[in-house]
């Protein structure tokens, strides 16, 4: 039976991919919001969406939905880090499961509070960690999960992308609504890296600006140096060369884990798992949620330690 979403969040880049998921699995989506209008790119997948630009009036069209035995099964939420909370609590309000883009929230106590939400509605808090569903990443995982269960892996971990002006001037620029760099871009990672390699026994800053962040954890099984960034200028040459303008990668034990495709389909398979009740919830995203926290909140020490070789750049 076809499911009906709404979505929080239409205008922003990785809407796109919640609709085509939404999509290619077979479901509708009948509402959608944000308080920009530049939302064509509903006409491609569900023209007959309605669309709103003021949350009150989103709030109250799902309500109705709802009342008339035509209600909400999931909301797709899309926006601003620091927004989640709140939407997240709007969808389980108006009887829905919700879907929520990375990081789930900012804070770990965040989770804490929002385990009594699901408890008070009875619905489902999903979150999007399709890293967790790449080929090359679960191969990986399943490597080492078979190895010796002594064995301590040495990993770098280096995600250079680029944002223009743009980043700094928007919300995503300002460490009170994205959570920084290491949160915005690097939550993904942290999971991932945790989900293999095991709980968290020490966490080091070592490098914390606008632009970049790069640290070191101590996981139950591995050492890993980390390195992100935003900065165009920090990206190999070799890459820009090739007209790339983003870096990614991942060593481990000095081997390279080619990941850098099979992303475009990840989110449809995330949605095919959250709609079959396998979705990734509030406890498989406490532990990536804590690490950022922790580097937002901590003093960098500098370059001490085993840290990440491109801290010098």
């Amino acid at each position: 039976m076809n499911k009906n979403f709404a979505l929080i969040g239409a205008a922003g880049y990785i809407a796109i991919r919640h609709m085509k998921a939404i999509k290619e699995t077979n479901n509708n989506l009948v509402a959608a919001l944000d308080r920009f209008d530049s939302v064509g790119i509903i006409d491609s997948f569900f023209p007959s969406t309605h669309f709103f630009t003021e949350p009150e009036r989103f709030d109250r069209h799902i309500y109705k939905l709802k009342q008339s035995k035509k209600s909400i099964d999931y909301v797709s939420i899309c926006s601003p880090n620091y927004l989640h909370d709140a939407h997240i609590r709007l969808a389980l309000r108006n009887g829905a499961h919700a879907i929520c883009e990375k990081p789930l929230v900012l804070n770990p106590w965040n989770i804490d509070a929002l385990e009594q939400v699901e408890k008070d509605y009875n619905k489902k808090i999903n979150n999007i960690l399709q890293l967790r569903l790449h080929p090359s990443i679960i191969a990986l995982k399943h490597k080492v999960d078979k190895g010796p269960e002594n064995k301590i892996y040495d990993v770098d971990l280096s995600y250079l992308t680029s944002r223009g002006n743009w980043y700094f001037t928007s919300w995503k620029g300002d460490i009170t609504k994205s959570g920084g760099i290491a949160t915005n871009i690097g939550i993904h990672f942290f999971d991932m890296l945790t989900w293999i390699f095991g709980n968290v026994k020490i966490n080091q800053c070592h490098l914390s600006k606008e632009d970049r962040a790069s640290g070191f954890l101590e996981l139950e099984r591995a050492r890993v140096r980390w390195f992100l960034s935003v900065n165009y200028d920090l990206i190999p040459q070799n890459i820009k060369e090739n007209g790339q303008r983003t870096y990614r990668s991942i060593t481990v034990e000095g081997d390279e884990i080619e990941f850098s495709g099979g992303f475009t389909d990840l989110h449809t398979k995330s949605y095919e798992a959250i709609i079959d009740g396998n979705g990734f919830g509030l406890q498989e995203a406490k532990t990536s949620i804590k690490i950022v926290h922790d580097i937002r909140n901590s003093e960098p020490i500098g370059l001490k330690g085993d840290y990440h070789p491109f801290c010098k750049l």
